[in-house]
């Protein structure tokens, strides 16, 4: 008999009371901790936080106004945009109204970590038409179960184990992508004495387009990908969420794009901090956001992506349009940007030489990333089941 399950049978044999979140945490708007300047730079201190995928937006100078969570005294973030519940032990400001400051109401009865495990086990598919009201609407009216404090302790120490451990695997697969990164540049600029070539001569750039919606013709049944950014994830792209027809192709604004193209977003909130770059292997279609290129004879488009991918951070700084209520990629200045360009047979040896590296961290079939989701996997099944009690009948 493990420990836990001792104090199980110890404390409540008879089973555990369910409780209203609503009963057991408070939950405060973040109105007062909302950062005035937009003047991020990592070498400040204070992170900002934001509704959405980014979360950590950026970091500021700002010392008044700050929300002071601490490992003493943590809080529960919960994003109304996602859904989703971040765990946060460090001083902060918010950009977003969006989100929920989350905090326990009585410590004696409840521990936060405690809650904060319990409520991802809630099944619910979300309304995202109703995006501030996730919490106070839904969320907060699910119940979940609460064992005596020495019970909750020890299933905080267990799945705490398991997320230090998908934790150690995170930084690795991190250290590497940036030993990756590091290598990509190291290989293409050891060939800086090759000719340089701009961006807009490689060979031709498509946009695209959105076909109708309201036209089922250009949907059902469709068997066309149709890229857009949320499709853009990784190096090569092997599916998109989206397919249109034929029908679609001859009749719309999207243009069916050959196979071995390379694919960029330049019109997105993404942009903020990301410049999403993929290889397309198959043949595609994709939306108005991205920017599309079919190489010319001489050109490999794998080793196009890649040499992108080495110069992220400069692209971005130097192409991303200033200002806007839409983050975007000035074309002009996007296309007029150089990259060296070795002879094909030396193109194909970098992209073998970093074909075989990035399999190390993105290919979610071997290496550290499907090790990763294994384990995420075995975690979320451990959560589950330890925290699945037989309510008590008052």
């Amino acid at each position: 008999m493990t420990k836990l399950d001792r104090l199980i049978a110890e404390l409540c044999p008879d089973g555990v009371k369910y409780v209203v979140l609503d009963d057991v945490i408070d939950y405060e708007q973040p109105t007062k901790y909302i950062v005035r300047s937009t003047d991020y730079n990592d070498d400040f201190e204070t992170p900002v936080l934001t509704a959405g995928q980014t979360f950590i937006l950026g970091y500021t100078n700002e010392t008044d106004g700050v929300y002071n969570a601490s490992s003493d005294k943590p809080v529960i973030i919960f994003d109304d945009f996602t859904t989703s519940f971040h765990w946060v032990d460090f001083p902060f400001k918010v950009k977003s109204s969006a989100i929920k400051m989350l905090t326990p109401k009585d410590i004696k009865k409840s521990g936060l970590r405690f809650l904060y495990y319990a409520i991802q086990c809630l099944r619910y598919q979300p309304d995202f038409s109703k995006h501030a009201r996730q919490w106070i609407g839904t969320y907060s009216q699910f119940s979940v179960p609460l064992p005596p404090l020495p019970v909750q302790r020890e299933i905080v120490r267990i799945l705490d184990n398991f997320t230090e451990l998908t934790a150690e695997l995170t930084a690795e697969l991190t250290a590497r992508k940036i030993q990756y990164i590091y290598y990509s540049k190291f290989l293409i600029d050891s060939h800086a004495d090759s000719e340089v070539v701009k961006l807009g001569d490689l060979g031709k750039w498509y946009g695209g387009g959105t076909p109708s919606t309201q036209n089922k013709t250009f949907w059902d049944g469709g068997t066309i990908p149709w890229v857009t950014s949320k499709d853009m994830i990784g190096t090569v792209l092997t599916q998109t969420q989206d397919c249109i027809t034929p029908e679609a192709v001859h009749n719309s604004t999207a243009k069916l794009l050959p196979r071995n193209t390379v694919a960029v977003v330049v019109r997105s909130g993404i942009l903020r901090h990301t410049l999403p770059i993929v290889y397309i292997p198959f043949e595609t279609t994709v939306n108005q956001d991205i920017k599309a290129l079919v190489a010319k004879p001489g050109v490999s488009a794998r080793y196009v992506a890649y040499v992108l991918r080495a110069n992220h951070d400069e692209l971005l700084i130097k192409t991303k349009k200033a200002g806007g209520t839409v983050e975007s990629i000035v074309m002009q200045q996007f296309l007029g940007y150089k990259i060296p360009l070795p002879s094909y047979e030396e193109q194909e040896r970098i992209v073998s030489a970093l074909d075989r590296f990035d399999a190390l961290t993105t290919d979610i079939s071997s290496g550290l990333p499907a090790e990763i989701a294994a384990r995420q996997k075995q975690y979320e099944y451990y959560r589950d089941k330890l925290l699945s009690f037989k309510e008590k009948v008052v």
